[in-house]
């Protein structure tokens, strides 16, 4: 009933507001997510790593791989992009 939750936990609640609090006054949006160097380079590595597994893919499916090919490159792709997304 009443209206939907914006945030999961009391503790997502405060790091929410240590961020706003961060950032105000500052040229940073609000809603700004601030990665150091390392962070941003790992996350860099993960995006071209699904690149480069989505354009296997392409050019196995443009040569006529086989099932079982297609089917290892899908996996590695997957695996890509579960590793992409576990940046946050």
């Amino acid at each position: 009933m009443g209206r939907r939750r914006q945030y999961c936990r009391q503790s997502c609640r405060q790091r929410a507001y240590e961020q706003r609090a961060m950032v105000k006054g500052t040229s940073l949006a609000p809603d700004a997510v601030v990665l150091s160097a390392d962070e941003a380079a790992q996350l860099s590595d993960r995006v071209y790593q699904v690149r480069c597994a989505a354009e296997d893919m392409a050019t196995a499916i443009e040569e006529g791989a086989n099932g079982s090919e297609l089917r290892e490159l899908c996996d590695a792709l997957m695996r890509a992009a579960k590793a992409a997304d576990g940046w946050r």
